[in-house]
């Protein structure tokens, strides 16, 4: 009859010992790959990443603050009592932050700027971060640190009502858009935009306004919208029958579905009549009929990147050169094609 020990005859955890005699390093060359890998070898850093997943090696962090005294965890800030969360971006950070050794805690800070920024001071005062990474702004804190290495990056990419900002509310994309649809031979235009509260609406209005008149198109207008389906769906009841429109960018992929299915209603065909694009590649977009034309954004890279800019502070490292462009790519899909003839 087998007995079953339990814990007894588990697998015991790897151990850093254990990692470097496999890949040929010492111990300390294998805690500073899980520092930071960049400094590494090419080839020294691949010996440690097979080591480290052939052996299922996880850094044991808490011990690892006991012993330095240090919480080996990164605050990420959000607003308080936000209905939105930006799981992309976050996810982009957090796996960032694991690879490099930290466990990442997203706080909700109450208040404005001000408010906000005295709540992660306390966070580094009580030794609960070893850094910090806000995408809400904080008064005067942007590239602040509390004299213990322990440094405050500021990204901003949401404000306080999480409306996004910065490179997440880039209207660069709306050009490629509008390039593209061109490309098919398309040269009357409708913008149906989101609510102007919001800066990302915003800069996609005023960069589809600027590239048809730049490229010698025609826009028949912009439509004041709210980021809905109802509102894309009233758009295109609307539109005139003699409008000349072939071509709708719509503010994102709530919008154009809803401009899809009134086109459909009025017995028009997309994109056979005219072509709609969406915006942030939402999942629904490619089971939809017509799949719809959107941009993905990488978020998940957004928020990776800030944490890498982070990390590199908590190394002493400088901090590396800012992204100037918004990390996406047009995804061309079944409600756009070439101009009605």
């Amino acid at each position: 009859m087998t007995s079953v020990t339990g814990s007894s005859e588990r697998k015991k955890r790897a151990t850093i010992w254990e990692v470097a005699e496999l890949a040929g390093v010492s111990h300390q060359t294998v805690s500073r790959y899980l520092r930071d890998s960049n400094g590494l070898k090419p080839a020294t850093r691949q010996r440690v990443r097979q080591a480290v997943e052939e052996l299922n090696y996880r850094p044991n962090l808490v011990a690892r603050s006991m012993r330095t005294r240090r919480s080996n965890r990164i605050a990420v800030v959000l607003p308080e009592l936000t209905n939105f969360v930006p799981a992309p971006v976050l996810k982009g950070a957090s796996a960032a932050a694991h690879e490099a050794g930290y466990i990442t805690d997203v706080v909700g800070l109450a208040g404005g700027e001000t408010r906000r920024a005295e709540g992660v001071q306390s966070l580094l005062e009580t030794h609960q971060a070893e850094g910090v990474l806000s995408f809400v702004p904080l008064a005067d804190m942007s590239g602040w640190s509390d004299g213990a290495g322990r440094p405050v990056v500021v990204v901003g990419e949401y404000d306080d009502n999480m409306h996004s900002r910065g490179a997440l509310a880039a209207g660069e994309p709306a050009e490629h858009i509008i390039r593209h649809l061109a490309a098919l031979g398309h040269r009357r235009f409708l913008h149906v935009a989101g609510s102007q509260e919001w800066a990302s609406a915003r800069n996609r209005r005023t960069v589809y306004v600027e590239t048809v008149t730049r490229l010698g198109l025609e826009s028949y207008g912009v439509v004041d919208g709210d980021w809905s389906v109802r509102s894309g769906y009233e758009a295109a009841r609307d539109l005139p029958v003699n409008s000349g429109v072939t071509a709708v960018l719509a503010a994102n992929d709530y919008v154009a579905m809803g401009v899809i299915r009134g086109f459909q209603d009025r017995g028009l065909k997309v994109p056979r009549d005219v072509s709609v694009f969406g915006w942030d590649n939402e999942q629904f977009t490619e089971y939809f009929s017509p799949t719809i034309s959107t941009v993905h954004l990488d978020r998940e890279a957004l928020g990776r990147r800030a944490m890498q800019s982070l990390l590199g502070r908590i190394g002493g490292q400088p901090a590396p050169e800012p992204r100037r462009s918004t990390p996406f790519h047009l995804v061309p899909r079944g409600s756009s094609g070439p101009a009605p003839r």
